[in-house]
């Protein structure tokens, strides 16, 4: 029988499974410290607590980290990991190293319902949402965790259509007894998924960054199959509601298309239905895959878009793309290749 995996669950999950095997409720932090502060990979390390407790747990439950299957290295040290299984289970991760910081780019899902234009992963359909324990396992178990300063849930599917694991997640990562990291170190990206943008943003304090890429909703339709479900002015509509002038920061995603989404008439139009709202827009260089006619937007054009929403009082800065040699770079990932899978070790 297949053990059930500790890691990923949050303190009441622990004490109730503490309280069915019968063990002290004082158990329930011990169990959670070797877990998510010592990041122990067997119940038999937990040393604290008693032989007969540990033969108990570890009869139905195990700790539950996985390494990745396999790795891919940038020329400019991003590093791509695989997860998984099978070619159509699995999902990447990227880990970016840039001076004095250390960020790593999560999945949530396995593949992506949303479909935008421009994304692989949309291109490779969905399979299903990533456990609590998948998603966590990610931030675990890549050699370089301990360095990490920042995760950002940027990496396959949608965080906010899968957003009861993605919650319980960020409560592990931000709870005194999790990993007590503060909410500023988390970012999370989305379309616009309503729903799961109310339920974020009254249960959590991290960082937001929402998919714009056009300030028009007929052409960011061409783009973003989702602005029929939630259009982009009801969803600004909806942030203006909330308070980012503190602690937590909202951010607008725009990848540059050369020619469709890049004149200065966008960049007019962008700064007229942000204005009052407290936040700023990341521009991204579209970072092509196969079967998709569009070019990204040169330096220059980026310059003169970036200049002229500064100009105009949003704060704008352009994105430096990392591991575009080993599709890791935005919008890249996927685990199904055209004509095979991921890797030999997957086949």
């Amino acid at each position: 029988m297949e053990k059930i995996r500790l890691a990923g669950k949050n303190r009441s999950e622990i004490a109730e499974i503490v309280a069915e095997l019968g063990m002290p409720r004082f158990t329930t932090l011990q169990i959670l410290k070797w877990i998510y502060v010592k990041r122990v990979n067997h119940i038999d390390e937990m040393t604290d607590l008693s032989k007969r407790n540990r033969l108990f747990l570890g009869e139905k439950y195990e700790v539950g980290y996985f390494p990745p299957v396999d790795e891919m290295r940038s020329l400019d040290g991003t590093v791509k990991y695989l997860f998984g299984k099978s070619a159509r289970d699995s999902v990447e991760s990227v880990y970016i190293p840039d001076r004095d910081r250390a960020t790593l780019c999560v999945s949530s899902q396995v593949g992506c319902k949303m479909n935008c234009l421009f994304c692989m992963t949309g291109k490779q359909g969905f399979s299903r949402n990533l456990t609590a324990n998948e998603i966590l396992n990610q931030i675990v178990s890549i050699p370089e965790s301990d360095t990490l300063t920042n995760v950002v849930f940027m990496g396959m599917g949608e965080p906010l259509d899968n957003v009861e694991e993605l919650m319980k997640v960020l409560e592990i990562l931000t709870s005194d007894w999790g990993f007590a990291w503060s909410p500023k170190r988390i970012t999370i990206s989305t379309i616009g998924h309503k729903s799961g943008m109310i339920r974020f943003l009254e249960g959590s304090e991290c960082h937001l960054a929402v998919s714009l890429h056009s300030p028009y909703p007929v052409e960011r339709l061409s783009l973003m199959p989702v602005e029929k479900a939630w259009p982009e002015y009801e969803i600004i509509e909806l942030l203006r509601n909330y308070d980012f002038s503190k602690q937590r920061r909202l951010s607008f995603e725009y990848i540059m298309f050369n020619g469709l989404n890049d004149s200065i008439e966008h960049a007019e139009e962008l700064s007229k239905i942000l204005r009052g709202l407290h936040c700023r827009v990341n521009l991204i260089r579209f970072h092509a895959i196969p079967g998709v006619d569009l070019k990204s937007s040169d330096e220059d054009a980026m310059i003169r878009f970036r200049d002229c929403l500064n100009r105009r009082g949003v704060i704008c800065t352009i994105r430096s793309s990392r591991g575009e040699d080993i599709f890791a770079a935005c919008g890249m990932l996927s685990t199904v290749r055209k004509g095979g899978t991921r890797t030999d070790i997957l086949k």
